[in-house]
């Protein structure tokens, strides 16, 4: 049974809604969905999605998470070539010819091996899906796309055309899914654009009414309303939960308090994203304004985890995707996302009774 919010968990909440409604309302629709935070291609949403589809069909799929960790970071790294070099039509065809040739140079544009492995991969099917050649068809499209319209009609969107064709008539398991911080529906709205929303009963909640006014009005069938972490109000356990950037901005007892209650409200497993943690034996708390911006330890969180009866798998993106696919790039260093598996037949107690005092 869950006490009541202590004075200093309901200041915080106060100070941590108050940081988020001081922004405007059209700032906030539009807030973490671009360019490397993109959910198309940042690879924490791509596993959000893929612990989704996982949850629901098994493995039957696993190939193509592959496959779509790899467009990831292969669009990331044709982002920043388009930002940095210009990407005009003679540069394009100058690295055209370098990934024919398997070459790691383009007259000065340097070719990192995991590009010259994915253009050597691609067409390939996977999870019984045709994955097409990409990274040729980009290169090959001529003068550079003017880089808002180009990217977003097109060349982002390849797993998003695809997974609908591939989901349709699929049968699998109907999962009650919960988001705490949904923000402005940042990564649920590619949830529902790749065709896996037909599959669940989705709450996101937030503590920022101008979030909430957008994600419902962006997503009406999905059920979208004010809460707060430290005390999630619901009549019935959901079975999984999904969270992206939340815990590094919460003070140390908040931390605690937000683990106890998304494990007390999910019956079977959760995905926890972090965008600041490090194998540290402690956090480093840093205030700032009405919030934190902590570096989390990853050892005390997995603890945290553990001392609600779960057992949890750490993946350290940078590590991931330097295993799976030989790139050693990535944005953030500091990027781990942990698969809680909760344990006991009391996992996911009614809300009703479980804080019954």
């Amino acid at each position: 049974m869950e006490p009541m919010l202590t004075a200093q968990l309901q200041a915080e909440t106060e100070r941590l809604a108050r940081s988020w409604m001081r922004h405007d309302q059209a700032m906030l629709a539009d807030y973490l969905v671009a360019d490397v935070e993109d959910p198309r291609i940042n690879v924490q949403s791509i596993l959000t999605r893929h612990f989704l589809i996982e949850q629901r069909f098994g493995s039957r799929f696993r190939s193509l998470r592959v496959e779509e960790l790899r467009f990831a970071v292969v669009m990331n790294w044709l982002l920043a070539f388009h930002k940095n070099q210009g990407a005009d039509a003679e540069t394009r065809r100058a690295v055209l010819h370098a990934l024919r040739a398997r070459a790691d140079n383009a007259e000065g544009v340097e070719v990192p091996g995991f590009l010259v492995d994915a253009f050597s991969a691609l067409p390939r099917r996977a999870g019984g899906a045709r994955v097409p050649n990409y990274l040729r068809r980009w290169l090959e499209a001529g003068a550079s796309p003017p880089p808002a319209e180009g990217w977003d009609r097109g060349w982002l969107e390849t797993f998003q055309r695809l997974w609908p064709r591939r989901l349709e008539g699929a049968s699998g398991r109907r999962l009650t899914v919960l988001e705490p911080a949904c923000g402005s529906a940042n990564d649920y709205r590619f949830v529902e654009a790749f065709g896996l929303a037909a599959g669940l009963d989705y709450t996101g909640f937030d503590l920022c009414e101008k979030n909430i006014l957008n994600a419902s009005s962006r997503h009406p069938g999905a059920t979208f309303r004010l809460g707060n972490v430290f005390d999630i109000e619901t009549d019935r356990p959901f079975d999984v939960a999904y969270v992206h950037d939340l815990f590094e901005h919460l003070s140390p007892a908040g931390l605690e308090r937000a683990v106890a209650e998304l494990c007390r409200v999910t019956r079977s497993a959760i995905c926890a994203h972090f965008f600041n943690m490090d194998e540290i034996d402690d956090h480093v708390v840093r205030p700032v304004d009405d919030y934190h911006w902590n570096t989390l330890s990853m050892a005390r969180v997995v603890a945290a985890f553990e001392a609600q009866r779960a057992t949890v798998q750490v993946i350290h993106i940078a590590s991931l995707l330097r295993w799976l696919l030989g790139c050693g790039e990535t944005h953030n260093q500091g990027a781990y996302t942990l698969i809680v598996t909760l344990l006991g037949a009391n996992r996911g107690a009614t809300a009703a009774a479980a804080r019954q005092s």
